[in-house]
């Protein structure tokens, strides 16, 4: 078999086998095939698609392109989640210790953020002395003993992808559905997890630009996971706004456990409360019995408890959790007032997350170092009405130097006007 045949194959929009799709797994995962030909392969791919069958086939061949994760060990029903990527998403921080403390096993791989968005892995170690790089067995034993575990993407799992990524992010071929489905859901199927929930935004903030798009890529992977013998739900939610209040790596921990504690903003409550429900309805709970569940855990504390023993179980300084004022707090600090009279009408979401970068809370390239303490804390959100210089926003980092520019990147995010805009559901639907 060779490669110039297959992307011949591919440019004139023929459908490929499933050993020619192998090859290509195969081949970039270990390097066989030069990066010239993937990337001719890729852009082929752009602009002549695959068939849904083609990208079932391309996911499971990027799956067995390295290990796939063995959570047999593991006692339970083993659950992961996933985020297509927003600003001020914490869920994760949420979602997992609530679903561990309902009986659920979550033996979760998370990404760190790159861009605008943040990741799971950089708001976990922002933790004082937590790790997230465990070895399997021990990652099976607090899995085991503390129902969660959350650790970084193992190397040798789907190689091809993350070779393949990286060509994408260069050549131009990143926003091609296929290759968003596939890269997602190899690495979830390569998880090894029996429920699989995906949280698929849309809107400013968002990979996905419209509900449309949102809706298609979310079947795509729902068809994926299905196909692959996997219980499967994607949660389509809103994300021309940041969730929460918080934006930035431990002002986002500090979020999750106000929600943890019973408290929070509605539409974080709201999300990390049907992303669970959704692991429950799937693991045999009835629609009441999730409801109660989920509410049980946190009116008894043992959500909030579940966090505080998986960073401590993880090398972490868990006292941060009963008291958060312990956490470091940014040397320096600057509030950010209102332009003009009016409604926020509408926010650029992604805006927010550059600044919230910009002020050191987040990378341009993965081997930026990041801020803990930067980020910024929104005071106010679209639909709220503001007065001309009523503070809206405080923003945080060590380097006072960083205000200037990430002020500027705010401010530019808002558009005003005289009457409230119309509210946006934040959960769209629920494809299952």
């Amino acid at each position: 078999m060779r490669m110039i045949d297959i992307i011949e194959k591919k440019k004139y929009g023929k459908r490929l086998t499933k050993a020619e799709l192998s090859f290509v797994a195969n081949g970039a995962g270990d390097g066989s095939i030069p990066d010239y030909q993937l990337a001719a392969w890729l852009m082929a791919v752009w602009f002549n698609g695959m068939t849904d069958e083609e990208t079932a086939q391309f996911t499971l061949a990027m799956r067995d392109s390295g290990a796939v994760a063995d959570l047999s060990s593991i006692k339970g029903i083993k659950v992961d989640k996933h985020s297509t990527g927003g600003v001020g998403d914490k869920t994760t921080l949420i979602v997992a210790p609530i679903a561990a403390s309902c009986g659920l096993k979550i033996a979760k791989m998370s990404g760190r953020g790159l861009g605008h968005t943040g990741g799971t892995i950089d708001k976990l170690e922002s933790i004082k002395g937590l790790t997230t790089t465990i070895s399997p067995d021990r990652f099976t034993e607090i899995v085991n003993q503390n129902g969660m575990c959350v650790i970084g993407q193992s190397k040798g799992l789907v190689p091809a992808d993350k070779h393949l990524y990286a060509l994408r992010d260069v050549t131009g071929t990143v926003d091609c559905m296929p290759l968003i489905a596939s890269s997602i859901m190899s690495k979830k199927l390569a998880g090894g997890a029996d429920i699989i929930i995906l949280d698929v935004k849309y809107g400013s903030g968002s990979f996905m630009a419209t509900r449309k798009k949102a809706v298609e890529l979310a079947k795509l992977m729902v068809g994926i996971g299905t196909s692959a013998g996997k219980k499967v739900s994607a949660v389509i939610t809103d994300m021309d706004t940041p969730l929460g209040h918080n934006v930035g790596n431990l002002l986002e921990v500090a979020e999750a456990v106000e929600v943890l504690k019973g408290g929070g903003d509605s539409d974080l409550r709201e999300v990390c409360h049907t992303l669970v429900k959704q692991m429950l309805l799937h693991a045999g709970y009835t629609d009441s019995e999730a409801d109660k569940a989920i509410h049980k855990s946190i009116e008894s504390g043992s959500a909030l408890q579940k966090l505080a023993d998986t960073i401590r179980l993880q090398g972490g300084d868990s006292s941060w959790i009963s008291d958060p004022d312990k956490m470091p707090k940014a040397k320096f600090q600057q509030t950010v007032t209102a332009e003009k009279d009016g409604y926020i009408r509408k926010t650029d979401t992604k805006l927010i997350g550059e600044a919230a970068m910009l002020l050191g809370a987040g990378r341009a390239v993965l081997e930026d170092k990041i801020d803990p303490t930067a980020g910024i804390t929104m005071l106010k959100k679209t639909g709220d009405k503001v007065q001309k210089g009523e503070t809206i926003a405080v923003m945080y980092t060590s380097d006072e130097a960083k205000f200037e520019s990430a002020k500027a990147m705010f401010l530019s995010a808002f558009q005003y006007g005289d009457t409230p805009p119309a509210p946006i559901p934040l959960i769209y639907k629920i494809i299952s």
